[in-house]
């Protein structure tokens, strides 16, 4: 039986643990991007679309975190600047694009229609995500990594998300309130501009 030494649980290992979490990130992500938008389009559903870009959101924020991980320095404060600087600002984009939408929608009173495919998603991101994102928090607070941690806080997020997405569809697609998609939208806006908020001023970090 092989011995395990003190390098299998060194800077080394946990930085090969981040990276394969992040892999894991980007691969999920491109799926669940693909699935929501399709569905999202083709129900006229701003929540969905608006989880889709999320998910693409997600992969640039992982793609970015696999450049940090990838950096033999994992103490190097300029790109984990830069890295943290990186989610937030994308979390920014994405809640302008879809409080948008769902104001419009609101306004305008768009209805969209009930998507199986979309519910099939939220209801398996909302197991997948909390475990992912868990598991990066930890290692985060491992590697006393703000942009790890506020990159797990974004895949906690998007439980919190796919949470509120299964409720604006099941809303609107058992009781006929349309207006519960757009509110999703909302609801996901201000979660996304909130937790920006927190990684830049380093509350990602917490426990």
């Amino acid at each position: 039986m092989a011995q395990i030494g003190p390098a299998a649980f060194g800077p080394e290992a946990f930085r090969q643990r981040a990276i394969r979490l992040e892999y894991f990130t980007v691969g999920w992500n491109i799926v669940e991007a693909a699935v929501a938008l399709a569905a999202g389009g083709f129900a006229s559903s701003i929540a969905l679309i608006g989880f889709g870009l999320d998910s693409i959101i997600e992969t640039l924020s992982g793609l970015t975190l696999l450049w940090r991980f990838q950096q033999r320095r994992l103490e190097e404060p300029h790109a984990e600047s830069r890295a943290v600087k990186v989610v937030a600002g994308t979390f920014f984009a994405l809640a302008a694009y879809v409080g948008y939408e769902a104001g419009a929608d609101l306004w305008f009173r768009q209805r969209p229609e009930f998507s199986l495919p979309g519910l099939v998603l939220a209801v398996v991101s909302l197991v997948v995500m909390p475990v992912l994102g868990v598991a990066k928090r930890r290692l985060a607070r491992t590697l006393n990594s703000r942009a790890l941690a506020a990159d797990g806080l974004e895949t906690l997020l998007c439980s919190y998300l796919s949470a509120t997405l299964l409720a604006g569809l099941a809303l609107n697609g058992w009781f006929g309130w349309w207006w519960a998609d757009p509110v999703a939208g909302l609801a996901i806006a201000a979660f996304m501009v909130r937790e920006a908020i927190k990684a830049l001023r380093g509350e990602a970090c917490a426990a």
